[in-house]
């Protein structure tokens, strides 16, 4: 072998070396971004991956030899009892044996049975990411896999046919060349073929493998009992909560999603220590089955008002709390059993699952100002009454005086509200930071040292401030609006959005919505990257959809889908496009309706001349040739064409000359008459025209040719 040839046989290796080894990095990658690897396990897998690296670039030389290889596997044998036994359980200390033995081999590998170890650990990885995985972050782990699977193989062809050549460098690339490609377009074609089928005939099987291993994002503020800062910290989070598609014209604006309201505080914590609750009439169905539908007002009660109907979808929550926007009228939920307690707050009596759906209608809240009164007029019972006038023992006295000297000259509780809500609104300022060290009275500090914080302080001070003037009062917790996602047409619901405000009673209105928190100074506007946010949400909710949660349903609505394209797409295609919301598709529509028709037509016509095209050339060609013939100018080429279209003429009459038979015995085999002696005679001067030359033949082939096809209709 040359000193080029060996020269590009050693660049082809590292670069197979380095595909493969990428391939598996890939794979690794993808199930460590699922969160269900520890921290030990990543770390040696990376450092095992590394140092393999280093090795196939030349930095270190030094490879695991296959004795060294037994001997750790066997020592690692001992201490996975130990894992087991004592530290991690079975399943843990499984994975760990697991990942330490792909670790062995990436360090020992060198044979072409190793090389074949890897890739398929490679394949596990990706397969174990699929199955935990609910993130659109698995497709580029699955795009980069499929790209260095595909430089995998290639390399390995080129190495494989390397190693076996015998022959010239020209010769060796004139017949690698051909295989290659058949290999690289069969290996693209079967990935095609194989997601495709596993795609829209196999519904998903991860749902059972997530709900056992499933790691819910915790949300406190939404549970029986809140600490000041709960909801500052879930505020840290840019993690989707819940996507709402509106069904309604109505305007939602700053809507609050409301989950829960609170009553108890004790100057640090809130809670709901004697809250009462009713199950609602909601039975507990099967999936399949159709959604349960609960009025939630009481018969005869009128409230007019904006309403609004919208569907929500909890993503991975840990709450049983459900979100709404306004006071809720009426309710339908698949399965589940609902509860209401004495704040009108609901939830579930099990923590539902995600991609938890629930459709509602609700009274939007207008202020008291403008709101219609409500019929029957509201009224608070002496329970409730004390219930939310309860202030704690310990509440320092500088917070009512505060509270009377701002509320001095106001009249009635309404302005009261009012007054405070604009007075903290307006004089403190709003952090998300908290106190470096936490205060005796974090109430008090926020009132009269700090004068700065989040949702909660400004909230809780509303609220403990509005009790001590005798007005009843309790803590709400939610979310805010969140923001419109005009791609998915869903409103989205981030934990950053977290809230809590307000509920005031009001005579005549009952309870009434405040929010005394200023804006966050740190949202400024919608710019590049809240705009990518969205792009990035919108494929992650097709992810999600059409991915992840792809079952038997959205396989019905995709088959309904397709079929109903397929009958519209001659007549609503335009329509549709011209109904698209953003600008790009609208003038991609109005493209298409000015040059749409012109670009049917011409496709129709290539996929006519791409069907029709092949056999009209026949017809045009033979035809050309018969009228040859009858000049006498027929060829001896023209004889079988002519021999052809006499078969045609007499397959009409049933007459089908097999394969075996020769023009002489298939005439001798057809019935005696005018057709079978017209055939005879045409055998004879095709066989004259093809072996002889004869032109009279070709004169004589036209005329007999004619007689045939009217002894056919006959």
């Amino acid at each position: 072998m040359t000193r080029q040839n060996i020269a590009a046989a050693q660049s082809i290796e590292r670069f197979f070396q380095f595909s493969l080894l990428g391939l598996m990095a890939t794979g690794f990658c993808a199930l460590a971004a699922t969160g269900y690897l520890d921290k030990p396990t990543v770390a040696m897998m990376t450092v095992g991956l590394l140092l393999r690296g280093l090795i196939v670039g030349g930095v270190v030389r030094w490879t695991l030899s296959e004795r060294e290889a037994t001997v750790a596997a066997l020592a690692y044998a001992a201490f996975y009892a130990l894992d087991w036994l004592f530290w991690h359980g079975l399943l843990n200390a499984t994975v760990h044996l697991a990942f330490f033995l792909a670790v062995v081999k990436i360090l020992s590998a060198a044979t072409k049975r190793d090389y074949l170890y890897l890739a398929a650990i490679a394949f596990l990885q990706l397969v174990a990411a699929a199955v935990l995985s609910a993130d659109s972050s698995f497709f580029v782990f699955l795009a980069f896999s499929l790209l260095l699977a595909m430089a995998a193989l290639t390399s390995a062809e080129i190495r494989r046919s390397m190693e076996r050549s015998r022959v010239t460098a020209r010769a060796r690339l004139r017949r690698f060349y051909p295989r290659l490609a058949v290999l690289a377009v069969a290996a693209a074609f079967g990935i095609l073929v194989l997601t495709a089928g596993l795609f829209f005939l196999l519904p998903r099987t991860a749902d059972a493998a997530r709900s056992h291993f499933g790691r819910p994002i915790y949300l406190v503020g939404f549970s029986n009992k809140v600490t000041l800062g709960d909801i500052g910290e879930i505020k840290t989070s840019s993690r989707p909560v819940m996507h709402i598609r509106v069904f309604s014209s109505e305007k939602l604006g700053t809507v609050k999603w409301r989950g829960n309201a609170l009553t108890a505080f004790d100057g640090r914590n809130w809670s709901n220590p004697r809250r009462s609750e009713q199950v609602l009439g909601v039975a507990s169905v099967g999936k399949g089955a159709g959604p349960e539908h609960v009025i939630l007002t009481a018969t005869g009660e009128r409230r007019e008002g904006r309403h609004v109907s919208y569907d929500v979808e909890l993503d991975e929550v840990e709450t049983d709390a459900l979100f709404f926007a306004g006071e809720p009228q009426a309710i339908d939920i698949r399965e589940g059993e609902l509860v209401r307690d004495s704040s009108g707050s609901l939830r579930m009596k099990r923590r539902p699952p995600e991609g938890f759906q629930y459709e509602a209608y609700s009274l939007l809240e207008d202020p008291p100002e403008t709101a219609a009164a409500p019929w029957p007029v509201p009224v608070l019972d002496g329970e409730a009454r004390r219930l939310n006038l309860e202030l704690p023992s310990s509440l320092d006295a500088r917070i009512a005086v505060l509270a009377r000297n701002w509320t001095a000259g106001a009249s009635g509780d309404l302005d009261r509200a009012r007054t405070v809500e604009r007075r903290l609104r307006t004089g403190f300022g709003y952090t998300l930071e908290l106190p470096r060290k936490e205060p005796a009275d974090p109430l008090a500090n926020f009132l009269f040292t700090r004068r700065k914080g989040h949702c909660e302080y400004f909230a809780s001070a509303m609220t403990v401030m509005l009790r001590t003037l005798g007005v009843p009062a309790r803590l709400a917790t939610g979310f805010q609006s969140g923001v419109y996602n005009p791609i998915t047409d869903l409103w989205l619901v981030r934990a950053s959005d977290a809230h809590s405000w307000v509920e005031a009673w009001i005579p005549g209105h009952g309870w009434s919505t405040f929010d005394p928190t200023p804006p966050d100074p740190s949202l400024h506007g919608f710019g590049l990257a809240a705009r990518m946010g969205l792009y990035l949400d919108a494929a992650d909710t097709f992810w999600k959809e059409w991915v992840v949660s792809y079952d038997p349903m959205h396989q019905g609505t995709l088959a309904e889908r397709v079929e109903r394209g397929a009958r519209r797409f001659g007549l609503g295609w335009f329509d549709s496009l011209y109904g698209a919301q953003s600008d790009l598709d609208v003038h991609a529509a109005a493209w298409l309706r000015r040059f749409g028709p012109r670009l049917v037509v011409a496709l129709a016509l290539a996929v006519w001349l791409w069907l029709a095209g092949p056999p009209l050339l026949r017809l045009l060609r033979m035809r050309l040739r018969v009228s040859r013939a009858r000049r006498g100018q027929a060829g001896m080429a023209d004889a079988t064409v002519l021999y052809r279209r006499m078969l045609d003429i007499v397959a009409r009459r049933g007459y089908h000359r097999p394969a075996w038979f020769t023009p002489a015995e298939f005439a001798a085999s057809l019935p005696r008459g005018p057709l079978g002696s017209a055939v005879g005679e045409f055998t004879r001067s095709y066989n004259a025209l093809r072996f002889g030359g004869s032109t009279d033949a070709a004169l004589r082939l036209s005329a007999l040719l004619d007689e045939i096809s009217q002894r056919a209709r006959s």
